[in-house]
């Protein structure tokens, strides 16, 4: 047993990682509740599944815009402080949120706003957070510390949005996002306190432009690295659409509640940071493409099974299968690009795998939005989940080399 706990947490043993995966696991509690509650208060103020996707919309919308520059940032200054910066403006937007909320003036086009603000912090954000990880572990220990840092947002995941729908229904919604501003508290002190060496003073002989088109020449010419970048773009779109649809599936199809919105959510939660754990504790593997493949299969056949659930306990279940699978594919592709690439284009190359799977997540959420107003949530999710799973079939038949990364 001990030398199971030792392998499966063995990213752990550097004291710069250790103050990461503390900090971002309180940060993560308090975002999972905002994301929920924020869902839930829009489908309060609006009764509309299309305004949950304009929503998501605004959240990921700056991705587009921005992420490609915050990797050529990344790659270019300090990615410590730059967090640092990205984290201080989303606890300050979680703190106008919650002041608004508590007034009682907030209006759904505010939050739309806010969540238009958030997604440009995050876009700058998520390269570095990406990329920062293998300043804080050797290599040999990288894959065992992104199967940690996703048991952490999972875990995240399983708490957040369970003690959101206590805390909504309990003291209403402002306290989730007042939560929220406090745990970035979390991460900014462990940022501040971790001892690293100086990043490498880079020679800026090249515009950000130029940087960028390096970065996007260096994928396209690598055919794995697109094929990688490509799975999570797919099951952000299409997979990732019923993420959208929960708070609107917890009245229409459950007939629940805030609470009943927060169990779907940590059900999910549950099942991805099992994946997490599970990956984590095999160690230093060679299998990880088949992980992958099983991964790309089983998440949209278990989602096809959940649009059909009418119980609360079967759909909780279906759930936690749903984020196990999701959670193959994030990891391992997550995995298999940081092992692919050179450290001096980590960031800008991270930035385009983010910008596939964030940046489509808004395109995902609009058009599952617009998609139930027409035919409903579960005809929603059918449809979408089937689309997944027949990309997952192309992959086995076309792709089959990607089984066998190691």
């Amino acid at each position: 047993m001990q030398k199971f706990l030792k392998q499966t947490f063995s990213a752990l043993k550097y004291p710069n990682y250790r103050l990461w995966f503390a900090g971002q696991l309180v940060s993560l509690v308090g975002t999972w509740m905002q994301t929920t509650a924020q869902g839930y208060l829009v489908y309060e103020l609006t009764h509309s599944p299309a305004y949950l996707g304009y929503v998501g919309f605004a959240a990921g919308a700056p991705v587009w815009l921005f992420t490609l520059y915050g990797g050529v940032i990344a790659d270019r200054v300090s990615r410590r402080n730059l967090m640092m910066i990205t984290q201080t403006v989303m606890m300050v937007l979680a703190l106008i949120l919650a002041s608004l909320t508590f007034l009682g003036v907030i209006q759904p086009w505010e939050i739309i706003v806010l969540a238009f603000g958030l997604g440009t912090a995050n876009a700058f954000d998520v390269p570095s957070r990406q990329a920062i990880t293998s300043e804080l572990v050797n290599l040999e220990d990288l894959t065992n510390a992104i199967a940690l840092n996703s048991s952490m947002f999972n875990m995240a995941t399983v708490v957040g949005p369970a003690v959101s729908g206590l805390t909504y229904v309990a003291l209403g919604p402002a306290w989730c996002f007042f939560i929220n501003s406090l745990s970035f508290i979390a991460v900014i002190i462990a940022l501040a306190l971790m001892k690293l060496p100086p990043m490498p003073i880079r020679q800026r002989t090249t515009s950000a432009m130029t940087d960028i088109k390096e970065g996007i020449r260096y994928v396209m010419a690598t055919p794995m690295l697109r094929t990688l970048i490509t799975i999570p773009a797919m099951t952000s779109v299409f997979g990732m659409s019923y993420m959208t649809l929960i708070p609107a599936w917890s009245v229409n199809v459950l007939h629940g509640d805030a609470t009943t919105n927060g169990l779907l959510l940590s059900a999910r939660g549950l099942g991805a940071l099992s994946a997490a754990l599970m990956i984590a504790s095999l160690g230093r593997f060679s299998f990880k493409g088949k992980l992958l493949t099983i991964g790309s299969f089983s998440f949209p056949i278990l989602l096809l099974v959940f649009s059909e659930m009418r119980w609360l306990p079967l759909s909780l279940l279906a759930l936690v299968g749903v984020g196990w699978g999701f959670m193959l594919i994030m990891n391992m592709a997550n995995a298999l690009v940081q092992t692919l690439v050179s450290d001096e284009l980590r960031g800008r190359v991270m930035s385009i795998y983010m910008l596939g799977f964030f940046g489509l997540m808004p395109v995902g959420a609009l058009m599952a939005g617009g998609v139930a107003e027409l035919i409903g949530e579960p005809n929603t999710i059918f449809v979408s989940s089937l689309v997944s799973l027949l990309f997952a079939v192309y992959l086995w038949i076309n792709v089959p080399k990607l089984r066998a990364l190691p």
